[in-house]
């Protein structure tokens, strides 16, 4: 995976949370992790996995970055329940 995708990746999970984080980072690592992306007329945004599909809200201003501890959460939950949560460093 590209250092781009793998630091947006580290930013999702990252505690205390980031809030410097790009949606379209975040679009691009949907697609990198082979998910589809699909634009809904409400300003939302489908995500499906093989098994799995989930709806964002897509964020308006500010840059458009995510700004909620709730909109990383929802995202950092959906990529754990995919099976893409950054490995822990060994000890």
């Amino acid at each position: 995976m590209p250092h781009q995708h793998l630091r947006t990746l580290s930013q999702l999970f990252a505690h205390p949370t980031s809030h410097n984080i790009h949606w379209r980072d975040v679009i691009h690592l949907f697609n990198t992790l082979g998910g589809t992306t699909e634009q809904t007329k409400h300003d939302h945004l489908k995500v499906k996995f093989t098994d799995r599909e989930m709806t964002f809200p897509i964020p308006r201003g500010s840059g458009s970055t995510l700004q909620s501890d709730h909109e990383i959460s929802a995202i950092r939950r959906f990529l754990k329940e995919c099976g893409f949560a950054p490995s822990e460093p060994s000890a």
